[in-house]
Order: C-alpha cells, then sequence, then structure tokens
C-alpha cells in the first residue's frame, strides 16, 4: 500500500513539474517573440504535454488520434485555423475597423481574424491565461496532426497512402456528401486516424454546421496536410506575438476600460452613492430568479419555477426569454454589453429602487431605504478575473469610494468527489503553482443547500492555470493529501485577491465586504468520461445555477 501510495505521489510530483516546465516555457517563447510549435523551440511544450496527459486531451500519448480532445480543441479555436502556417496572437489593435470580419469560436468569446490563406491572428484582450489556453490547444492539434502524418506518409520523398488520395478527392468536394459518399470517406478517415468507423461515424456531426456539414474531414485533412508538409517540404507552423501584445499585456488596459465604463453608467443614473453588490454569474440567471416566474406565471400555470427556469435555458425559448428581458428592463434592469473594451464581459445593472417587489420571485424582501444596485458580470477568464474586479472595485476617478457590501460568485468547476451538477461551497482557494492561498469567510454554506436532492461539498477549492492542463495523478493528490481539495475551478483566487487588495491594503472599499462563493460542477476529471470534453450538462446544470443564485439574492435582499 505505502508503495502504490509512493507512486501516486511520484506522479503526481511529475505532473506539476510538467505544467510548471509549460508555464515557464510559455512566458519564454511569448518574450521571445516567436516560436515554431514542431520545431527545436517547440520541443519542450510537445515533451510536458506528452508527460503530463490531460484528462481533457484523452489519448494524446498514443499512437490513435484522440477525438473527443479534438473536438473541445476546435470548438475554442477559430474557424479555419487549421488551415494556417502562421498563427499571430494580438492586442486588440483595431481590426474590428477594417474589412476583416471577426471570427468568434463557438465555445470561447475571442475576436479572430483570418488575414490570408495562411494567416490567422487571434485577439487576445484577457490576459495570460487566455494565452496559455491557446498554446497548450495548439500544441495538442499540432502533436495530432502529426499523428495524422505517421500514418499517411510513405516516404520522405511524399508518397501518401491510399486512404489519404481518397480522403483528399472527398474533401476537395464542393457540396454536401451524400450518405454513401460520407460513409466512403469515414472508412478511410478512420484507418488514418487509428479509429473504428463507428467512433468516427458518431462523433462526424458534432465537429459539423448547417453551412459545413462535414467539417471534420476537413480538419482531419488540413492537419495532416500541413504536417506533411512541415516534413516534406520543411515548412514549418509558426506563432508569433505581436509587439503591441506583448507591451501591453499585464497592465489592465482592458478591465480599466470596461470598470470606467460600469461606473459612468452608475454616475449617470444616480446610482454611485448607493450600496452595491457584485455578482459574477451568467446573464440569465440573476434576471430570471427576480423577475421569470412572475412574468411567466400565467404561461406555465400550476408549474415549480424550476420548470420554468429549464424551459427558458431551451436553444428555441427565445421569445420567452425576451419577454423577461423586456419586463426587467422596465422595473430597474440597465443592460451593458461589451463593445469597446476587449474584455467580452458584459453587464447587467439593477436598480433595486424600482423593483415591485410584489411582482417579482422576492415579495418577503426587507430592502431599506438606502436600496442597493447589483452590479452582475458575466464569467470572467482565469486571470482576468483580477483584472477585472481590482479595476471595478478602484473609485471613481481617485476621490469617490464605490460603497461595495458584497461580491460574490457562481460559477462552474470541476469536482473531485460526486459528479455533475452537484454544489461545491469553499472554504478557501489554494492558487495551483504559487504559494498564494486565500482563505475567507463564506457567507454561504453547505447547510443553506440540504433538502433540494442534490450533494453539496464543503471545503478548499484550487485555482488551475488552466482546466486543460489537469490530470488525474495531481488531481488525486490534491484531493486525497492533508489539502482535501474539493473540486478545481480558474478564477476563485483572483478574485479573492483583487477583493483583499481593495478591502485590506488600499481601503477602497469597506474591510467588512461579504463574500459569497459557490461552484455547481459541470465535470469530474477524475472519472473516465466525465471530462469537460465528454460534453456539456444539458439542462443538469439549470437547478444547481439557480438555487445558488437564488441564495446570493436572498441574503442580499434580507428575505425573512
Amino acid at each position: 500500500m505505502k508503495e502504490i501510495k509512493n507512486i501516486s505521489r511520484s506522479r503526481a510530483q511529475e505532473s506539476s513539474a510538467a505544467i510548471e516546465k509549460m508555464y515557464i516555457t510559455m512566458r519564454h517563447l511569448f518574450n521571445r517573440g516567436f516560436y515554431k510549435p514542431m520545431g527545436v523551440s517547440g520541443d519542450t511544450l510537445r515533451e510536458a504535454l506528452l508527460a503530463l496527459r490531460p484528462e481533457i486531451y484523452g489519448n494524446i500519448a498514443e499512437e490513435k488520434v484522440e477525438l473527443n480532445g479534438l473536438l473541445y480543441v476546435i470548438e475554442r479555436l477559430p474557424i479555419g485555423i487549421e488551415e494556417c502556417r502562421f498563427i499571430n496572437l494580438t492586442s486588440d489593435e483595431g481590426y474590428s475597423k477594417s474589412h476583416f470580419q471577426a471570427i468568434i469560436p463557438p465555445k470561447r468569446k475571442r475576436n479572430c481574424y483570418r488575414i490570408d490563406e495562411e494567416q490567422m491572428n487571434v485577439e487576445i484582450t484577457r490576459g495570460r491565461s487566455d494565452i496559455y489556453d491557446i498554446l497548450t490547444h495548439l500544441t495538442f492539434i499540432f502533436i495530432e496532426s502529426h499523428k495524422i502524418r505517421n500514418r499517411v506518409l510513405l516516404g520522405d520523398d511524399g508518397e501518401v497512402s491510399r486512404d489519404w488520395q481518397k480522403l483528399e478527392i472527398a474533401v476537395s468536394q464542393k457540396k454536401k456528401l451524400t450518405q454513401i459518399e460520407k460513409e466512403k470517406a469515414v472508412s478511410h478517415a478512420a484507418n488514418i486516424l487509428g479509429r473504428t468507423f463507428i467512433e468516427v461515424l458518431e462523433i462526424y456531426d458534432a465537429f459539423g454546421s448547417e453551412s459545413a456539414p462535414d467539417r471534420f474531414l476537413h480538419v482531419i485533412y488540413w492537419l495532416g496536410k500541413l504536417a506533411i508538409e512541415e516534413v516534406v517540404d520543411d515548412n514549418k507552423r509558426t506563432i508569433t506575438f505581436s509587439p503591441i501584445l506583448r507591451e501591453r499585456l499585464g497592465h489592465h488596459i482592458h478591465g480599466e476600460i470596461w470598470a470606467t465604463n460600469i461606473k459612468e453608467v452608475l454616475k449617470k443614473h444616480k446610482l454611485l452613492d448607493r450600496p452595491i453588490h457584485v455578482i459574477s454569474a451568467n446573464m440569465h440567471s440573476v434576471m430570471n430568479s427576480i423577475f421569470a416566474t412572475s412574468v411567466l406565471k400565467t404561461q406555465f400555470k400550476n408549474q415549480s419555477d424550476f420548470f420554468i427556469y429549464e424551459e427558458l435555458s431551451k436553444s428555441g425559448a427565445h421569445e420567452l426569454r425576451d419577454k423577461v428581458e423586456d419586463f426587467a428592463k422596465l422595473h430597474g434592469m440597465i443592460s451593458l454589453p461589451d463593445a469597446a473594451s476587449g474584455t467580452n464581459i458584459d453587464v447587467q445593472i439593477f436598480d433595486t429602487a424600482k423593483i415591485d417587489w410584489s411582482k417579482s420571485s422576492f415579495p418577503k424582501a426587507t430592502i431599506t431605504d438606502e436600496q442597493p444596485v447589483l452590479i452582475v458580470m458575466d464569467y470572467a477568464f482565469g486571470e482576468q478575473a483580477y483584472e477585472t474586479i481590482d479595476e471595478l472595485l478602484k473609485p471613481y476617478k481617485k476621490d469617490t469610494l464605490l460603497n461595495v457590501e458584497s461580491v460574490s460568485i457562481m460559477g462552474k468547476a470541476g469536482i473531485l468527489q460526486g459528479g455533475k451538477g452537484d454544489i461545491m461551497i469553499p472554504t478557501a482557494h489554494i492558487n495551483e503553482g504559487t504559494a498564494d492561498n486565500y482563505f475567507f469567510d463564506n457567507e454561504l454554506t453547505a447547510e443553506m443547500f440540504e433538502n433540494n436532492d442534490i450533494p453539496v461539498f464543503e471545503g478548499p477549492m484550487v485555482t488551475v492555470l488552466g482546466t486543460s492542463l489537469q490530470n488525474k495523478d495531481l488531481l488525486k493528490f490534491f484531493h486525497e493529501s492533508t489539502w482535501g481539495v474539493i473540486g478545481l475551478e480558474m478564477e476563485g483566487s483572483y478574485y479573492q485577491k483583487a477583493i483583499q487588495s481593495a478591502s485590506k491594503i488600499r481601503k477602497s472599499i469597506p474591510q467588512d465586504v461579504k463574500v459569497r462563493y459557490a461552484y455547481y460542477a459541470s465535470d469530474n476529471p477524475l472519472e473516465t468520461g466525465s471530462t469537460l470534453a465528454s460534453g456539456g450538462l444539458g439542462t443538469t446544470g439549470v437547478k444547481p445555477t439557480y438555487l445558488i443564485t437564488i441564495k446570493i439574492l436572498e441574503q442580499i435582499f434580507k428575505v425573512k
């Protein structure tokens, strides 16, 4: 037993060292300004990622191509990036004012621009975490591309296999493939990928869209094609970092613009001197929790509140959502979609003085004469959480302090005990890779969520450098050692660092500011088939999302 524990600890140490090596290497390459991922300069990143074998990337260390991991990554990178030999990471440098059309990945908010046939520009406006995320994903798909190359390139002279030739013919088709053509192409692709016919067929449509139903074949072909050219013609893919990005990174440029805009709106509506409650959540749960059941009760007679929330969460519920939003705007909600700052963090401001509590879900609210103001901000990404909250909590124009009474964080996270949809209440945040640990008094407790048919766990959580870099050995160590970690997420310690700096050091907000943290589980990386790459939560996340939101609002509205 002791030997098994030692092996587990050794693997955890190896994994921790691999993560540290990756981040040191990425910072070095960023400072250098460019590198070739499949050249000598990219060796360390590839070796570290292969040593780490993150759960989200599945079979990265095996010869067969990892399909679920590839889908997860492709959804977070711009369409067409697989065709580009040159990938340029830039700051917001004015491309939005050009003829270039912004390409926004379906699962990650970032503006990207296809400059020409060979080059893709990716705007980085959310800090270092965004760079780490992209470089890790690119390292993964380049490793996978060379697995394809190894299976189709028959010699150094460029001769390719019959399967590759057939795939090339299928990809060259300008029309949607017929069922027969599709299955023939899938058969050849399966041989190239080292996968079964049914494995490829089952994931095929997830890559596609209405305009590009056969994109799966396109992605596989171009990844393989550029990998072949790297070997045969020595045309190495190159990643560059623009001088402006290297100059601006870490200076809170985007966060400052974002926060100043919010404060200007507060001033315009004479809300600056009111008690303020900041909530980090999505752009629907707070609004729906306050107004939805009242607005839609005649439409859904005798239905529970959570039934209504599920209906609102369905993809085709645009009319229902618009109905609630229109009502909210008439009763104190100000919508601030992010259009200029580059943070991609939308905001809603709620003036509770304009809420008719009898027409809300909180008729028992006991608000004092100083009606509070809610600032609801969409999810930040990694280190961006520090930049945005740090700027938001600063005084307005250096002399007007904000009366921030609470900061509440409602988000999704990976869980290390339990499963998808369970609730986690953190007692501290441990920052992976540094000695920064943040203990706090959480206004939310596990007892508050009991008797709701959802398991609740309470304990420390680890703020990871990137969800795409986690592996079972390291996570088991965090969970089973004296750390006793219950889950992992990417922003908690950054939020708390900003809050403590503002309240304890700068004293720009009250020292007794209340904090609330609660997460619902989006995945369990310790369970095979339950990682983020295995798919979304569906309606499983609706109930915990609204339970957490309602508990936060009950405290703010002093519901008795």
